[in-house]
């Protein structure tokens, strides 16, 4: 049965989380389209950490996505689009790295733009909402807010890797990590470390 899917980045770090988990997605075979949000923030991190300055959607989608077809992406002020609302049939959303500002929004209903109002429409059908929140330290306010976005119904997923994995590069930590954010949508991972599988590396 084939998925629709949405992934939301933020301004928080994390940019190589966020490609190859979009890269993962459009290996799967069940995915048959994601849908791609950027916030406000989001793109100037990222041309940052990706290092390729002055990124935009367009180069993003061809340096790093290879133009798929598959992907489809939304301004975040395009709240007419087919995925804010609940008849929309998406299969979930994955938002990584999420920021404390879109955890904020999240987990009190403001959803004045079009990440913030998937991530609601999401809760409200009951659909997976997936929560990469990267920062460190938190304060109290970031603690209750994932408490808060818990109990309405997301799972939070700090963007912390599994060192029991041993993995010797950047990308190998992260592919790890993007695999058990797969595990939790239900889908196949191709590649990663899995406890009592796979041999230490």
């Amino acid at each position: 049965m084939s998925r629709e899917l949405i992934v939301g980045a933020t301004g928080a770090s994390g940019a190589a989380v966020t490609v190859t988990l979009l890269r993962a997605l459009l290996r799967q075979e069940q995915v048959s389209r994601v849908h791609l949000i950027f916030s406000d923030a989001a793109l100037p991190v990222m041309s940052q950490e990706l290092r390729v300055p002055g990124l935009d959607v367009a180069t993003f989608k061809t340096r790093f996505l290879e133009d798929d077809p598959r992907v489809t992406t939304w301004r975040n002020d395009q709240l007419a689009a087919p995925i804010a609302s609940g008849s929309y049939p998406s299969g979930g959303m994955i938002i990584v790295p999420c920021s404390m500002n879109t955890l904020a929004a999240v987990s009190h209903g403001i959803a004045d733009r079009l990440l913030a109002r998937a991530a609601d429409v999401t809760l409200k059908e009951r659909r997976p909402l997936l929560l990469a929140v990267r920062e460190t330290p938190l304060s109290l306010i970031h603690l209750e807010n994932m408490v808060r976005a818990t109990r309405s119904g997301a799972t939070i997923f700090p963007l912390c890797p599994a060192f029991y994995a041993q993995p010797d590069t950047i990308e190998k930590m992260v592919e790890d990590f993007t695999l058990r954010l797969l595990d939790h949508l239900g889908l196949a991972a191709d590649r990663g470390f899995r406890w009592g599988i796979t041999p230490h590396r």
